[in-house]
């Protein structure tokens, strides 16, 4: 990722994906940018995180940049991934999100080697705002 704007992520999401990581089989390139996100998170009590911040399981409305086309997309663990919009936390738009505050940029990879510019435009679900932690 080109930018890497300043993420916020719970202690339970950092337990959970930290366990996630040390169960897969093989540690990718997907995989790898995840621990780095995970590395440079701030890391709060599920209490403390603000609701405009994506967490697991949030859903978030987002736009591309360049097309002006608008995505809503749920955060998901991978077995949870392929609905419409659930996006799985080892995709690369997934640890991307993971983290971020709206009005935040980050940069998409795209097929081909384009890379999209996505801004978080509002976080329609939060777990953690909606008092739900058991996820």
């Amino acid at each position: 990722m080109a930018s890497t704007p300043s993420i916020t992520i719970t202690r339970l999401d950092l337990q959970r994906l930290e366990q996630l990581l040390d169960g897969l089989d093989e540690f990718g390139p997907t995989a790898e940018a995840l621990q780095a996100e995970l590395d440079r998170a701030e890391v709060v009590g599920h209490e403390q995180i603000p609701a405009g911040v994506v967490t697991m399981n949030s859903r978030v409305h987002c736009r591309e940049e360049g097309s002006g086309k608008d995505y809503h997309l749920t955060l998901v663990y991978p077995q949870d991934a392929g609905g419409e919009g659930k996006v799985s936390i080892l995709a690369p738009v997934g640890a991307a999100l993971l983290g971020l505050s709206v009005g935040q940029h980050i940069d998409w990879p795209a097929p081909g080697g384009k890379v999209l510019k996505l801004t978080l435009l509002e976080v329609e679900y939060q777990p953690e705002a909606a008092g739900e932690y058991a996820r």
